[in-house]
């Protein structure tokens, strides 16, 4: 079964990884699993030049494991284009009770935007286009919608969302 998603949208420098912070913090109290996806558009790498993960990656393998008693990472090869993220978050993350992205903002998960007024006025999901899936916006400033709009720092308020949308 897979987890109910949300996604934390906004332009970049906006604050999307500091409220993600705040609300698996604010879940994980509330005694929740979650679970976290950071989209990256460009390439990335987790492993290290040199380490022994790197080399085996560098090596060819198209799945490489990292186990410990704490943790387990995994670098998988993609074959040749990034997987559908629904696919992801069904292999990878059935045991979890939420999972929240960082980005995919122009996917159809039900989004939250940040908003900073000294970033951007427009909205990304209420700008030139209008994007049903919001389903609120986190700002710093005051702001008219057609959706519920909290204080940029109420993880509590938007957490208080989340579980009445989705956990409930």
């Amino acid at each position: 079964m897979t987890p109910p998603v949300v996604s934390i949208v906004a332009k970049s420098g906006t604050g999307k990884t500091t409220l993600l912070e705040k609300l698996i913090a604010e879940l994980k109290k509330r005694g929740y699993k979650v679970g976290a996806v950071k989209h990256d558009a460009h390439s990335f790498s987790i492993d290290h030049e040199g380490k022994d993960s790197w080399r085996l990656t560098e090596a060819g393998a198209d799945t490489m494991l990292i186990t410990s008693p704490e943790k387990v990472a995994m670098v998988k090869r993609n074959p040749g284009a990034e997987p559908v993220l629904m696919e992801t978050i069904a292999n990878f993350c059935g045991d979890l009770d939420i999972v929240l992205t960082e980005g995919f903002k122009r996917s159809s998960m039900p989004k939250i935007e940040v908003h900073r007024r000294e970033r951007s006025e427009k909205l990304l999901c209420r700008g030139d286009e209008y994007d049903p899936t919001l389903v609120a916006v986190a700002s710093d400033s005051p702001l008219t919608l057609d959706i519920p709009i909290y204080d940029i720092n109420d993880a509590g308020g938007l957490c208080d969302l989340i579980v009445e949308r989705f956990l409930s």
